[in-house]
């Protein structure tokens, strides 16, 4: 495996790093940790540290909460609505600017390809910040038609009216570090709020050098405030301040489970995008090239480090041992290597605790019995490589079947009839995405009914949209990021009447 040399990372990217240790954003100045930790931030593809991040805690979310409400009730309140579209286009147009050092930034500490980040990831956190660029104008109340039944012939004029949250408390997960901060801070901001977004402790430094895109941008100091640190300290304490207004969320259903317990104190408004293991059905009708092509980017993309990782791959019975054998083959081709070598086809996973925990699931996998078709092993080189890895003879209740892997495995699995494939589809707590690979688009229709997905794809896989709405069904999760309805995560309704008598 060939590594990117100093001398071909953007020269943007090269004075960042430059900047360790990185020190936290409160209130728009750059500040130590109160207790003056730091932590590592690795590059996956050798395991090396490449820069070192201020570790904020309790204390340092409190600075941060506490900058948030003032410039929430500052400066960030008295600019109009123009004023703010007019900031996110400019944070949009910077991150355009940027996309090259930022796409390298992203697989440098992330560890997915240099491919993935410029056709994905960029351009959609572009488009987010376009999108709801748009929206501040556009956020408005109705007027109701009211009468009152006890007093009979009275003329009232209702109406309604929608304003921020307020603070926002944004954690977000290491598999789209960029992008998952766009996706919270667009809707957010274009709603008014302030926002103190806590990025995973793996890959922290997209987030910060957002921030000082969006302090360059125009954002007014303390709307934007960024604390990197551990899920048990930093995360934790900015699920359960008293002044913190909602939280939004994505990552594990265990840890989902702590965010809604630990928001009861002040009753938080919350949203949660949490684990999947969504079913990817292939018909015998179908188009079985386009397909294959699904069934491999539907597992295989970011490393399968996706929520919506297409790992439970269903095939009609009559056309199984070919897709099978040949989604294997392919697997089987895949070049592996650093994230930045723009020859890698895929990188490394995120971490070492990452590898050792799907390695765990492969061997479970075969120790139930599962059999392996390809990979099943840690791939080539010192950093975080695991091979592409397919089972099949793989039964619903094995723990590869039922519980989220986040990594490049997959579970292919024959059927027999629709009632069958549907019930097996729905058959575990989660209800993230779905696949339906048929010419059938009758068939299709009535099957995205039946299946309990907040997504349903037919005869394509892994495509958004920031005007798409995204969230899951079950323990996935609940509310909806992206489009027009993420304003209704990040606005509160107020009803107003007024007496005309």
């Amino acid at each position: 495996m060939t590594t990117t040399t100093a001398s071909e990372i953007h020269s943007d990217l090269q004075a960042f790093l430059r900047k360790s240790p990185h020190k936290l954003l409160i209130g728009g100045q750059w500040l130590p940790a109160a207790s003056g930790k730091t932590f590592e931030a690795y590059d996956p593809a050798t395991g090396e540290a490449i820069a070192r991040v201020a570790e904020a805690a309790a204390e340092d979310v409190d600075r941060a909460v506490k900058a948030a409400r003032a410039a929430l009730d500052g400066p960030w309140a008295k600019m109009s609505p123009a004023e703010r579209e007019r900031v996110l286009h400019r944070a949009a147009d910077l991150i355009e600017k940027h996309a090259e050092e930022l796409a390298q930034l992203e697989s440098l500490n992330n560890g997915k390809t240099i491919r993935e980040a410029k056709s994905g990831d960029l351009p959609l956190s572009v488009a987010l910040f376009r999108y709801y660029g748009g929206w501040p104008t556009k956020i408005h109340g109705e007027t109701v038609p009211v009468s009152v039944p006890y007093y009979p012939g009275a003329k009232f004029l209702h109406y309604t009216v929608r304003e921020p949250v307020g603070v926002v408390g944004a954690i977000i997960p290491w598999n789209f570090p960029l992008l998952m901060a766009v996706e919270r801070l667009a809707p957010a901001l274009a709603c008014g709020n302030a926002v103190v977004l806590k990025p995973a402790e793996q890959t922290p430094l997209s987030a910060l050098r957002l921030g000082e895109l969006l302090l360059e941008a125009g954002l007014p100091e303390g709307v934007v405030n960024v604390v990197p640190g551990f899920g048990e300290t930093a995360g934790a304490a900015l699920a359960a301040h008293p002044d913190v207004d909602k939280i939004t969320f994505t990552g594990s259903t265990e840890v989902g489970r702590k965010i809604i317990q630990a928001s009861a104190g002040n009753i938080k408004k919350v949203s949660l995008e949490l684990g999947g293991k969504s079913p990817n059905i292939v018909f015998a009708d179908a188009d079985l090239e386009a397909a294959a092509k699904g069934m491999f980017m539907g597992i295989f993309y970011n490393q399968g480090q996706t929520c919506s990782a297409g790992s439970r791959v269903f095939v009609e019975r009559s056309k199984f041992e070919e897709l099978v054998h040949a989604l294997a083959e392919r697997a089987k081709t895949v070049r592996q290597g650093p994230g930045l070598d723009p020859r890698t086809q895929m990188g490394p996973l995120v971490s070492e605790e990452q590898k050792r925990r799907v390695l765990g699931y492969i061997e479970a996998g075969k120790k139930e019995g599962a059999k392996l078709l390809a990979g099943g092993e840690s791939g080539a080189g010192k950093g975080y490589f695991v091979k592409p890895t397919v089972f099949s003879e793989v039964k619903d209740g094995m723990k590869i079947a039922q519980e989220e892997i986040f990594g490049p495995v997959v579970s292919v699995m024959p059927f027999d009839s629709v009632d069958e494939v549907v019930s097996r589809a729905n058959g575990t707590p989660y209800g993230l995405v779905a696949g339906l690979w048929t010419k059938d688009i009758k068939k299709a229709h009535q099957l995205s009914q039946r299946i309990k997905a907040g997504v349903v794809w037919i005869n394509c896989y892994q495509f958004v949209d920031a005007a798409a709405p995204w969230g899951g069904y079950k323990q996935s999760g609940y509310g909806r990021e992206k489009g027009q309805y993420a304003v209704d995560l990040y606005t509160q309704l107020k009803s107003v009447w007024v007496d005309l008598n």
